[in-house]
């Protein structure tokens, strides 16, 4: 583990010392600041680009006339590095980074990984478990009496009582453990603006209760006789079952997932209270998302978009999005495995087409610009601009996805915002390639073959990913993704599209692997359905409960927490890898976990020269056969092992 601190490169006395939020204290005193008004703790290291949520919300408030300090990935084993600034005079903000830091951390099988894209390096053990609550704990100690406000993704996933897969249990609000003042959820810029210009008004941070977007501790004799709400319109307080109820019956946990996903539409939601004992958890309904112009200031900030200057050795998570353009966030998906809606929530918010074309500008004034603009986009490609055809139905509506189980009627699904952008941008002097490298939402592509036709024509680098994610329509239908026919389909127009262009193009699908309602022949049906197409997947994920989804209450209770139905689930680490394995089947390296797989599910039929693997010995073995690129002593060495 490294604990060291910011590493000031040997050229740093050339570096503009005004350029970026200051991180130590040559960079506040070139301001000719004494102190900082507002202090960012940062799990990830500080890359001053506006796909990094640390640094949108540093020149959000800054651009507000707030003083901001960014200590990212200070050292945890004291608070000395934290007082590199000096005592903010408002409040610390404190995001453990743009992922979760234990998702960041470990890997499905709960190994830990090799690789932290999000520090310079790929360093891993720049940042602690749990980031949140740790440097929570560490602030306390080194400013006493100073706000303290959680935000970013982390705490937005673990405000109420959560299921936890790297511990396997249920874990009480991150705001509780950290003992923070504050916990601000979603997207954070309106709520973070409205705190800081209150504290700044001289108001103490317990009388700032009533902020959208917000989660505080109520303590005893505060709580308890708030009245409960029982219907959406009445005006109270909607009581979630305790986290002393949901860490001992599995089925008060499924109810608690369920009555929290129907409170996250902020056109309707309800304020929610969870008991943890003698306290409790308020939350005030979610923060109404930014209009285009709000979205369009707030790219317009005057963002580097480069790492911090100290840095001798590029951040891996940079180098993916440093040519890429966020068009657009939010997600009306719904997939239950995804943390988006949770996070970004399910209304779209668009930049105008203008302020995308001012990014690409300054896109093309960074030195290492070479005409290719990596990806336009967001959460998904091609919901720019989209929404419910009615303000008074979208803020009324309870639905959990506009798009499962069929596309809402209400929803305008034209791609013609979308691909009048995509034009612009193709026309900017200097723009010599624009991909779509966000994922695009195939149900809705297929219902506009002139989108499907400029992407194939324009925006496709050769390779274009997407996201089936199973075959079953039983599991798809616990995922809420589309059936397969729809990818079919839009995997059939889109080849058709390549072909007259002239493209050689192809698809580059996802596939899911214990994801709750797969079974082994379930997964068998997929790699059967895989084979005979003739694709080899190389995209696999193999599922993570994350934090409050959906998929996450399933895994933990086997419960589908929206039908109160039984739903199968892969909970044994051995079972989730014969699944993955069911689903690279072509890999020599995974066959004898498929063999497993198969003769478990008693499909023992399909291990032979003609089904989906090979024995491990004799007649069509691989131990028999020279491999391409192999000796047929080192093929017979993969099968069996050292």
């Amino acid at each position: 583990m490294s604990l060291t601190p910011l590493r000031r490169s040997a050229h740093a006395s050339a570096r503009d010392l005004r350029a970026y939020l200051p991180t130590c204290r040559e960079e506040l005193e070139a301001r000719g600041w004494d102190a900082v008004d507002v202090l960012l703790i940062n799990g990830d290291a500080y890359v001053d680009h506006p796909a990094f949520g640390a640094a949108l919300i540093g020149r959000f408030l800054e651009g507000r006339g707030f003083r901001v300090g960014m200590l990212s990935q200070p050292r945890w084993d004291t608070p000395e590095d934290l007082r590199r600034l000096g005592t903010p005079r408002l409040m610390v903000g404190i995001t453990a980074g743009n992922l979760d830091s234990m998702l960041n951390k470990l890997t499905a099988q709960k190994k830990v990984r090799a690789e932290d894209q999000y520090s310079p390096g790929g360093a891993p053990g720049l940042r602690p478990n749990r980031a949140s609550i740790v440097y929570a704990n560490l602030c306390r100690q080194a400013f006493p009496g100073v706000p303290i406000v959680l935000g970013g993704i982390e705490a937005s996933l673990r405000r109420i009582a959560h299921y936890d897969y790297w511990s396997d249990a249920v874990r009480r609000s991150v705001l509780l453990d950290a003992k923070a003042d504050l916990l601000i959820f979603g997207m954070g810029e309106r709520p973070v603006w409205e705190v800081a210009r209150r504290l700044r008004e001289g108001e103490p941070i317990g009388a700032i209760s009533d902020v959208r977007g917000t989660a505080r501790v109520l303590r005893k004799g505060a709580w308890e006789a708030l009245p409960k709400s029982r219907h959406v319109t009445d005006g109270k307080t909607l009581w979630l079952p305790s986290y002393e109820e949901v860490s001992t019956d599995k089925t008060a946990f499924a109810e608690l997932s369920r009555a929290f996903q129907y409170e996250t539409n902020p056109g309707n939601a309800r304020p929610l209270l969870q008991p943890h004992g003698h306290e409790a958890v308020y939350l005030n309904p979610p923060a109404f998302p930014l209009e285009t112009g709000e979205m369009d200031a707030l790219y317009d900030l005057p963002f580097t978009r480069l790492p911090h200057w100290s840095y001798d050795r590029p951040v891996p998570a940079y180098e993916t999005v440093k040519h890429s353009i966020v068009a657009m966030r939010g997600c009306f998906g719904g997939c239950t495995f995804c943390s988006i809606t949770e996070h970004e929530g399910r209304v779209i918010s668009s930049r105008s087409a203008e302020s995308v074309l001012r990014e690409v500008r300054a896109l093309r004034r960074m030195g290492d610009f070479r005409g290719t603009i990596t990806d336009v986009g967001g959460p998904t490609a091609n919901m720019y601009q989209m929404a419910c055809r009615d303000d008074s139905i979208e803020r009324a509506c309870r639905r959990l996805s506009c798009v499962h189980p069929e596309v809402c009627e209400n929803l305008v699904t034209d791609h013609g915002p979308l691909l009048k952008l995509l034009e612009s941008v193709r026309e900017e002097p200097g723009v010599k390639k624009v991909y779509l490298a966000s994922g695009v939402r195939y149900d809705l592509a297929e219902r506009s073959p002139e989108f499907i036709r400029v992407l194939a024509r324009h925006h496709t680098g050769g390779q274009l990913s997407v996201a089936p994610e199973h075959s079953s329509p039983e599991v798809l239908d616990k995922m809420k993704k589309p059936p397969v026919a729809s990818y079919e389909r839009f995997a059939e127009a889109f080849r058709c599209a390549s072909d007259a262009a002239g493209r050689d193009q192809y698809l580059v699908p996802y596939f899911i692997s214990g994801h709750p309602g797969s079974t082994l022949k379930d997964m068998v049906a997929l790699a059967l359905w895989l084979k005979a197409r003739g694709m080899r997947p190389r995209q696999v994920q193999d599922f993570i409960p994350t934090p409050m989804s959906i998929a996450a209450a399933m895994y933990y209770t086997g419960l589908d927490p929206l039908t109160r139905t039984p739903v199968y689930t892969a909970r044994d680490l051995h079972e989730k890898r014969l699944q993955t394995a069911l689903l690279l089947y072509w890999d020599p390296a995974h066959h004898e976990l498929a063999r497993e797989a198969l003769r478990r599910c008693g499909r023992g039929d399909l291990i032979g020269p003609k089904g989906l693997v090979p024995p491990a010995e004799g007649k069509g073995s691989l131990s028999v056969h020279v491999v391409k690129g192999g000796t047929r002593a080192r093929s017979a060495r993969r099968e069996r092992g050292p």
